[in-house]
């Protein structure tokens, strides 16, 4: 099952994604996709619904994130062995975990927009995993019982502000617009394997990320009981897992985005993005 929110920002109506292509409105069924939702009783409730009874969406219209109310967004750093590599660090023998500020969340589509005193502003394709039901101090083995399902996130970060500007890397990851989220949440059981999913991101056409995340050096199993030994994970949270290598600072020279580029990513089974690079406005 494929669930999405749809329209204008701060006004996003809940849809699903039929196998045709086609979205179905959920407005008279379910007020949105959030916190109550996506509990195992309101993902089984979705599931038993035909979606050929619901009313079709016309147009194309604008996606919004694919979840409502995220309370935290976790992130997980250098959590690929390549990518680690590039950026000339040491394998973490823990999962580094960071937050992104929930004002940087917006839809896969929206322009990114550079900060005020941008230099290094730089992308990361990721695989996000949003929580369904509460987990503290979970096990790796019962983990995974506790997502409610996957998305495409794109970190964005300034590395400037990240890496040069003291130890937080908090401070580079949570600018407004850094945290697309979409186009839409699948459910677990619609992918066979959430450690074999192909991903990749284009600059203005060009291949620079390309990665798989069979190559994570913390699966998904531990890094959702990994983090719940820390902070309880409420339904409709969401972890974004790490990237793999290709983001501009690990070029030579390094390469950061600028006022004009588009962005362009993906992950297997779980869509695209496209975002437009826009200067600072206030």
């Amino acid at each position: 099952m494929k669930l999405l929110r749809y329209g204008n920002p701060g006004r996003e109506k809940p849809a699903l994604l039929e196998a045709g292509g086609k979205l179905r409105d959920l407005s008279a069924v379910v007020p949105d996709i959030g916190p109550e939702q996506l509990g195992p009783a309101g993902l089984a409730r979705l599931a038993r619904l035909d979606p050929e009874k619901l009313p079709a969406v016309r147009g194309k219209p604008r996606l919004g994130c694919p979840v409502a109310q995220i309370g935290k967004l976790v992130a997980i750093g250098l959590n690929y062995a390549d990518h680690a590599a590039e950026a000339g660090a040491p394998l973490p023998s823990e999962p580094i975990v960071f937050l992104k500020a929930t004002s940087c969340i917006q839809g896969p589509n929206d322009a990114v927009m550079l900060p005020r005193g941008s230099v290094k502003t730089d992308w990361e394709v990721e695989l996000g995993v949003v929580i369904g039901s509460r987990a503290r101090y979970v096990s790796r083995k019962d983990a995974l019982a506790h997502v409610a399902g996957y998305c495409v996130v794109n970190d964005v970060s300034e590395r400037s502000f990240q890496l040069e500007r003291g130890p937080q890397w908090d401070k580079g990851k949570g600018c407004d617009t850094f945290g697309p989220i979409g186009p839409w949440l699948v459910t677990p059981d619609e992918l066979a394997n959430v450690q074999r999913l192909g991903m990749w991101l284009d600059l203005n056409g060009q291949r620079m990320q390309t990665g798989n995340t069979r190559t994570m050096v913390f699966d998904v199993a531990r890094i959702v009981s990994y983090v719940s030994q820390f902070m309880t994970l409420l339904p409709g949270d969401v972890i974004a897992t790490g990237t793999p290598p290709g983001v501009g600072l690990g070029m030579k020279p390094p390469r950061f985005l600028k006022k004009g580029d588009v962005m362009t990513l993906g992950i297997d089974g779980l869509g695209e993005q496209r975002q437009e690079v826009v200067a600072f406005r206030a």
